[in-house]
């Protein structure tokens, strides 16, 4: 089924030019391609193929990185920037292939695929232009005669453990921090998404990125993730995905007193209060809920709105609820084009399923998304994997669905009796990665914004949704809450601290 030519390709029943993720370690691309990955909006398609990493690969990924790494680390901070640059640019100018590919794999819509690709273009750009920044300072001293400067250094070789839900962006936001700053990588890409870390590290490779400097290995967590996290010369590990996964990791890598980044988990609310606008808020809501599918650790799942508003606020969120209706993410032309994309497999659609039966069992009311009840409502290989945005209400706040993680297009929506009432609710997750409030008063909308237990506040703006150039991470169980990431404070992960007097 495979080729073993190094950029092998293989035709599809659609024509389609199918690129097979390989293994990327030293340079050259290896492992026989044996797993399969079908297009969740197309059943029967085949979108993907990739090999399965064992711990051997891992060891000769590594081996690879710390041969490499001092090199590039003695590179100038600028030669390094350049090659980031250069590789942002080539995935713009391939925007178009890598989105189409994107959406066979993961599922969202076109525009939200070319958006990501273009994000992952701006950060790598962002961060190469960082190859010219200082990256220390010049103290005074007390002493005589004496200069005192501080300087950043690389760890060294670091690993990488990615998601499928944003599946360049986030390894192009991990890496690119990392490879400007003198550091060599091994990245584990999400298995249902191998080919979109292919054009990343293609794209870093064609820009003149040295052999070694960037290695990847597909595979399964428990196998590929744990011998990254166990390997003694991996410095540093960053990773994004579940809550019960990245806690695991972070016991290995405190164990032997590893640098270990975390961001997991979210469970992310809004409060509505009665002086916003109803449709405005809805809108707010239904773009952080329904947009990409809902499979965001930044989406609203729960809204607590006050009396006032409440019943003009759910009739608006239904209609916007029904307005997106799920496709396959390459029907992008037109006035009918897809607002929401597939899920990403029939594991997730299921949960999703799952979640919504058993809260309208327990006695919800489920205003969006009725279908979700009928008995054929199933994930099955024969069923594209559309699920409708869905809209919960009369729940108790310790509900599953108030509390639980979902992530898919499910938002429950509760009422508190007022401003601090809903604050509270906020606050009373195991999460805390974003939290937002609709509000025309800026004395309510600056006290959430202090009180709010959450790394990310958002004012009358949906939940998800970042610039890259500012700090992004969260507190409780959504994060190790140390190192952030994005923007220059992504720096500080992969670097470690040095100060230097100097006497004359």
């Amino acid at each position: 089924m495979t080729s073993t030519a190094t950029d092998a390709t293989t035709p599809t029943s659609t024509g389609r030019e199918l690129i097979t993720a390989r293994h990327l370690i030293n340079g050259e691309w290896l492992g026989e391609a044996d797993t399969e990955r079908m297009n969740p909006a197309r059943p029967g398609e085949l979108a993907a193929l990739s090999p399965s990493g064992t711990a051997a690969d891992v060891d000769a990924a590594i081996t690879a990185a710390a041969a490499a790494q001092p090199g590039w680390a003695a590179l100038p901070a600028p030669s390094r920037g350049a090659i980031l640059i250069t590789a942002g640019n080539l995935l713009i100018e391939r925007q178009s292939a890598i989105a189409e590919d994107l959406v066979r794999e993961e599922g969202k819509t076109l525009a939200e695929a070319k958006g990501e690709v273009k994000r992952a273009s701006d950060v790598l750009r962002f961060f190469g232009s960082l190859g010219w920044a200082a990256t220390g300072e010049v103290l005074p001293s007390g002493l005589p005669d004496t200069t005192v400067t501080t300087r950043r250094e690389p760890l060294g070789v670091v690993g990488l453990i990615t998601p499928w839900n944003f599946p360049i962006a986030i390894p192009a936001w991990k890496s690119a921090p990392a490879l400007i700053s003198g550091n060599a990588v091994v990245i584990k890409p999400a298995e249902l998404t191998p080919l979109s870390a292919t054009h990343l590290a293609r794209a870093l490779q064609d820009a003149g990125l040295p052999a070694g400097v960037f290695n990847v290995v597909h595979g399964k967590g428990r196998v590929v993730g744990d011998a990254l996290a166990r390997d003694p010369r991996i410095a540093g590990l960053s990773f994004t995905g579940s809550t019960n996964v990245g806690l695991g990791l972070q016991e290995i890598l405190n164990a032997r007193r590893a640098r270990v980044q975390l961001e997991m988990g979210g469970k992310n609310g809004v409060l509505v209060l009665d002086d916003a606008d109803a449709r405005q808020a809805a809108k707010v809501v239904a773009a952080g809920a329904f947009g990409l599918t809902g499979q965001a650790c930044t989406a609203t799942s729960r809204v607590y709105v006050t009396p006032g508003i409440r019943a003009a606020f759910l009739d608006a969120l239904t209609e916007e609820a029904a307005a997106y209706t799920p496709g396959d993410g390459m029907d992008a032309d037109g006035p009918d084009a897809v607002r929401m994309g597939a899920v990403v497999s029939s594991q997730q659609f299921a949960q999703n399923t799952a979640a919504v039966r058993s809260a309208v069992e327990r006695g919800a009311t489920l205003l969006a998304g009725s279908g979700i009840l009928d008995e054929t409502h199933d994930g099955d290989a024969d069923r594209p994997l559309h699920f409708p945005a869905a809209v919960l209400t009369d729940l108790p706040f310790d509900d599953d669905a108030v509390t639980e993680e979902i992530f898919g297009p499910v938002v429950a929506v509760l009422e508190v009796a007022d401003y601090e009432a809903g604050l509270a609710a906020i606050n009373d997750s195991r999460y805390g990665l974003t939290a937002g409030i609709c509000t025309d008063s800026l004395k309510l909308a600056t006290d959430f914004a202090a009180r709010a237990q959450a790394g990310v506040v958002k004012v009358n703006r949906p939940t998800a949704g970042l610039d890259l150039n500012v700090p992004f991470g969260g507190v409780k169980d959504s994060s190790t809450n140390t190192f952030r990431e994005q923007g220059k404070s992504a720096l500080d992960f992969f670097t470690w601290g040095k100060t230097v007097y100097t006497g004359v």
